[in-house]
């Protein structure tokens, strides 16, 4: 029970004894009851009141109280929000962090798998390394024994090509020495013949003054060429080097058995005493002619033979430099050649000019550079290491004609 309750109660009681009193004393009763109605009124109205303050009252603390719970919700729904934030955080950094784990394991895996990649891969290449060391040292041991067997095959061949140089120097060297004893051998014969037919050969000898024109033309011919071998010793050496320099072995060591046979052929021509009197082509006429360039020259039969000699020397010192090019792998280029930029191997000063003994030396030369070069003899033979010139490619290059 509620206050309003007990003090409606006691009014109720007030009002019943009032009323008592009232049917005592009816004339006082009027007024006491208008007075009692007056204050009953005035309590009702006071209990009202109050009854209305209270009610107010517990409106208020009512509203208060539900204000209160409002707000308690309202700080509960807050804290719940804050909590599910706070867990939605929690959740949130777990995850992050959850994937910052992953992505760390997955990085340590990756850099793990890189590593051991790289190192799978370092471990190859060091097989790699160990394979290619050991294929190097197999190579360069093969190369060293592949060396030493061409070292000792190209020996061999310089020992047997030097052997073959000097033994065809010497043939070569005997061929000359033959040949100017059968021109000898001629010239007594002719001389002997002429004896007896002196009286018929008196007309066909050159005169006396020719004869003397000659010889000091063939002298003055001589000391120019021989002037000239010795300037040229200078040429040649730097030929040499050129030659090392390019690594042209095989021509190198043609060359120098070239400038060997050239340095016997001068010292032939330097120990020799030449008798010009008894030599027969300074009063033999000329019995034939040949051209080159153009002109149209004379000659009888020892400059005939000399122009032969030129072209058959030119074909064999042809054949050998083309091999020697051949062999060191070097391009075909007969005109570089020493021995055709010099073309004097076999000559001697006399019979004929240098210009026209050089002429067809060159000749020949070219025929036997492009047979060496090639390794086909279309020009010539090459018969144990002794190149010769077809008779009938000489007869071809000279065209000498009998004069008359």
């Amino acid at each position: 029970m509620n206050i309003s309750t007990v003090q409606r109660s006691a009014i109720s009681l007030v009002i019943t004894a009032a009323l008592a009193a009232g049917f005592a004393a009816p004339a006082m009763a009027q007024d006491h009851q208008d007075d009692a109605r007056h204050k009953h009124a005035q309590a009702e109205h006071a209990v009202q009141g109050r009854e209305q303050a209270q009610r107010a009252h517990e409106q208020a603390a009512q509203r208060k109280a539900e204000q209160q719970q409002a707000h308690a919700q309202q700080q509960q729904a807050r804290e719940e929000r804050a909590g599910a934030m706070r867990d939605a955080a929690r959740q949130q950094r777990a995850a992050r962090q959850e994937a910052q784990r992953a992505m760390a394991q997955r990085r340590d895996g990756e850099a793990r798998a890189r590593e051991a990649q790289s190192r799978q891969a370092d471990q190859m290449r060091a097989a790699q390394a160990r394979e290619a060391r050991t294929r190097d040292a197999q190579a360069r041991a093969e190369q060293a024994q592949a060396r030493q067997a061409q070292n000792a095959r190209r020996e061999a061949a310089e020992r047997n090509a030097r052997i073959a140089a000097t033994r065809r120097d010497a043939q070569e060297a005997r061929e000359r020495d033959a040949r100017a004893d059968a021109m000898r051998d001629r010239a007594i014969q002719q001389q002997h013949r002429d004896r007896d037919r002196q009286q018929q050969l008196d007309h066909q000898r050159l005169s006396r003054e020719e004869q003397q024109r000659r010889i000091a033309s063939q002298q003055q011919q001589a000391r120019q060429y021989q002037r000239y071998l010795e300037q040229r010793r200078a040429l040649d050496r730097q030929r040499a080097n050129e030659l090392q320099r390019q690594r042209r072995m095989a021509q190198y060591r043609y060359q120098q058995q070239y400038y060997q046979r050239m340095e016997q052929q001068r010292q032939r021509m330097l120990s020799r005493r030449y008798d010009y009197a008894s030599d027969p082509y300074y009063y033999t006429p000329d019995s034939y002619r040949y051209s080159y360039a153009g002109n149209w020259y004379q000659t009888n039969q020892y400059g005939a033979d000399l122009l032969r000699q030129a072209v058959n020397d030119g074909y064999s010192e042809g054949v050998r430099a083309g091999m020697a090019d051949r062999q060191d792998g070097w391009r075909s280029d007969y005109r570089n050649a020493l021995a055709y930029q010099d073309a004097d191997y076999g000559y001697n000063g006399y019979y004929v000019s240098q210009g026209d003994y050089a002429n067809y030396f060159r000749q020949g030369f070219r025929r036997g550079y492009q047979d060496g070069y090639g390794s086909r003899y279309q020009y010539g033979r090459y018969d144990n290491g002794n190149p010769s010139i077809l008779q009938a490619v000489l007869s071809a290059i000279l065209n000498l004609q009998p004069l008359g």
